[in-house]
């Protein structure tokens, strides 16, 4: 049973679910496909989630809990309702040049980005991979000497926890959905915006807790619809442990994008595009770093609980946030509206439409040029799972949250770099 509330506004529906709490879903106008829908009653019948299930537009599934979902609880977490990219999230900064100031190639600014920033991943992530910092820069080293102490209370505990890069992935954008874009707003000044997490060892937190958690229902013979809803009660070692691991990778995250920005901030300088630029390599005139995977305290119908957002970003009124498409389509630069029904969140992006198996089977390499024709960018097969039309129309996200946020720039993509 559904009912449709805001009718002079967005409307969200709410989707009843038995044995659980609703769902209020910002879907009208966007796909909400049916697995995904199962997902979330999954979740909503869990019996420690407050209130509801909030839905954001970009909704798709995910695994264990639904990408697009922000779910409060009380006495209990789900570590896959961060996922195992704690922290991914995006950055954007103006900087002191406009459109005009670019060279008619645009080749030349991607090539120079390439070159400055480790991304991808080659030899499975071993020694000489390509995404990785074979001798880290001062900046990083100084950032590492900030985080270690955390890391090191991590794995002193949970030593499987450091088979793997730390340091050598700081400041570094990886594969997949992560970019690094050069866009243009409505008045054609440069944005520069980068989306990454925390590289490899967040994935190494993420997954073993929610194995942990899985052995710890085992443990207590707790049967779950679905094993990666596997919980941790507050109150508990563990919990206390995944908790300090999770609000650790989210600051390794926040300080991996600023490492990004500066480094690729230097590498447009020095290309000498315009005198104007040189102060802004020591001065911000609009930054934005905003998490999309993540779990927080906050005060929501008079009660302190645990957010968890995958897929979501925070959207209390007078929040900025950063809500990118898809290579080759428009991005925003959005406040806040504070609408609690959502608990302060709003989408992430465009959402996919489809999986990136089904995108490489659907899409052709000539429709992907055509698709990203004004986008300096890969165009190539290795892509093809990245192309617009694997995404849901970023235009049609935005108008099903208008209650949710207000756009206060609208970007263009001119320079793309995947992983």
């Amino acid at each position: 049973m559904t009912d449709t509330m805001g009718a002079d506004k967005a409307a969200f529906q709410v989707f009843k679910v038995e044995g659980g709490v609703p769902l209020k879903c910002w879907t009208t106008g966007v796909p909400f496909e049916p697995e995904a829908r199962a997902q979330l009653e999954n979740v909503a019948r869990l019996p420690f989630v407050f209130r509801h299930v909030a839905v954001m537009p970009d909704v798709h599934a995910g695994k264990g809990a639904t990408i697009g979902s922000v779910i409060a609880t009380k006495g209990a977490i789900v570590p896959s309702a961060v996922g195992v990219d704690i922290g991914c999230g995006v950055m954007g900064q103006r900087i002191n040049l406009t459109a005009s100031m670019l060279p008619d190639n645009l080749q030349k600014i991607r090539s120079a980005i390439e070159a400055a920033v480790p991304h991808g991943r080659t030899n499975n992530g071993g020694p000489n991979d390509q995404g990785a910092w074979k001798d880290p820069p001062i900046g990083q080293v100084l950032a590492w000497e900030g985080l270690k102490a955390g890391y090191d209370r991590l794995v002193k505990k949970y030593p499987r926890l450091d088979r793997g890069p730390h340091i050598h992935h700081l400041g570094t954008l990886g594969s997949g959905n992560h970019f690094i874009e050069v866009c243009l707003d409505e008045q054609d000044r440069v944005w520069i915006m980068l989306h990454s997490g925390s590289r490899g060892v967040g994935n190494r937190i993420g997954c073993d807790f929610i194995d942990l958690a899985k052995s710890q229902m085992r443990k207590w013979f707790i049967d779950l619809p679905d094993p990666d809803l596997a919980y941790l009660p507050q109150g508990t070692e563990i919990f206390g442990d995944y908790l300090f691991g999770a609000e650790w990778a989210q600051e390794y995250a926040r300080i991996n994008r600023e490492l990004m920005m500066k480094t690729v901030l230097e590498a447009l300088y020095s290309l000498d595009l315009g005198k104007a630029f040189e102060s802004e390599v020591e001065s911000e005139v609009e930054s934005i770093n905003c998490h999309h995977n993540y779990i927080t305290r906050e005060h929501h119908f008079g009660e302190n609980v645990f957010v968890t957002r995958k897929g979501a970003i925070r959207a209390r009124k007078g929040d900025m946030g950063i809500i990118p498409g898809s290579m080759g389509t428009c991005s925003y630069i959005v406040r806040g509206l504070g609408n609690e029904q959502s608990l302060h969140s709003s989408s992430h992006g465009a959402g996919r439409a489809m999986s990136r198996t089904e995108a490489r089977k659907r899409f052709t390499l000539a429709e992907h040029e055509t698709a990203t024709a004004n986008v300096e960018c890969r165009k190539d097969l290795g892509v093809i799972d990245e192309t617009p039309m694997a995404y849901k129309s970023i235009d049609a996200v935005m108008n099903a949250q208008r209650d949710l946020v207000e756009i206060v720039h609208k970007l263009r993509q001119v320079v793309c770099i995947k992983g």
